[in-house]
């Protein structure tokens, strides 16, 4: 075990969850995050006197809301604060590595204005298993389909550092920095098995890179809720 990496009995069973559209928290993932709002800074405050974790969660797409927000995807990822700065104009600087997915077994009462959810772990226990994990994609099945979709979107890369990665780690950061929608990027959470995630990767790229005539941007609107 990794050190500060946390064991099945060691997962809170009751957590802070951050509600982020498009965002996308994966296990073994790294997601940084500038934090500014007064509730996220006593969330990240709280997090870090207790166990350095809380959640990551999307909004789901046309669910009402309730009384503490917009309604949730019932599938999120618990992440642990791997890194920390404070800036002079009073935001934290942190960054969240993915450590396991939870489904919201239930919503508890708001704690300083931010949400928490009772977590239930079951059944994601793999995730815990820091060996590395074949994806099932050759490289150069993953780089065809990416090439395109970057000269789609007029992203530059640094194309030596994405062949030194390996195929895992390749996967895991596409699916969490490649402008997705809302419902792609849960999808990609909630993916059974690592080659299951990395075929559906592959397809979202070869669709993205020709996009739908009229259809604009597919960066989703990432305000915290």
């Amino acid at each position: 075990m990794a050190a500060f990496h946390p064991s099945f009995e060691q997962l809170p069973p009751e957590i802070a969850v951050f509600p982020l559209s498009g965002a996308l928290l994966l296990p073994g993932g790294r997601l940084p995050l500038n934090i500014f709002e007064p509730r996220y800074l006593a969330m990240t405050q709280d997090s870090l006197a207790a166990g350095r974790m809380f959640g990551m969660i999307q909004p789901e797409p046309g669910v009402p809301r309730g009384e503490t927000g917009p309604g949730l995807y019932r599938i999120g990822c618990l992440g642990r604060l791997s890194s920390f700065a404070e800036t002079e104009d009073g935001r934290l600087l942190i960054t969240l590595t993915g450590v396991i997915r939870f489904r919201v077994a239930e919503e508890l009462a708001m704690r300083r204005g931010y949400r928490r959810v009772r977590a239930d772990y079951a059944g994601f226990e793999a995730d815990l298993d820091l060996a590395e994990k074949p994806v099932g994609v050759d490289r150069a099945t993953l780089l065809g389909a990416l090439r395109p979709f970057f000269q789609a979107r007029g992203i530059e890369a640094n194309w030596e550092a994405i062949e030194q990665t390996s195929e895992e780690m390749l996967v895991l950061t596409l699916a969490m920095v490649c402008p997705f929608d809302v419902r792609e990027k849960q999808a990609l959470l909630v993916a059974a098995t690592p080659e299951e995630r990395a075929e559906m990767l592959v397809a979202l790229l070869r669709i993205g890179a020709h996009p739908a005539p009229g259809s604009g941007d597919m960066s989703p609107d990432r305000r915290p809720s």
